[in-house]
């Protein structure tokens, strides 16, 4: 087999999601994976782009993290 027969969308893809949209991809993927019933090529796909993205979801999630801190550092200064 040479092409994916997965519907993800293309990797670099993965940089432009919100925080909800790459959450919501990936509970989508870990419910196929789960269901199992996937080639051994579509689950390695499917591991690969749950990967990247729960790596987006936790920039998100650090990138607010320095938000909230900085937030609450001018809200002391004041």
């Amino acid at each position: 087999m040479t092409e994916s027969t997965t519907s993800a969308p293309d990797p670099a893809a993965v940089d432009t999601l919100s925080y909800e949209q790459a959450r919501e991809e990936l509970v989508a993927v870990v419910a196929r994976l789960e269901a199992g019933g996937v080639s051994l090529e579509e689950s390695l796909a499917l591991w690969e782009r749950g990967e990247a993205l729960a790596d987006r979801c936790e920039s998100w999630l650090e990138g607010a993290k320095v938000r909230l801190a900085a937030a609450r550092d001018r809200a002391e200064g004041q």
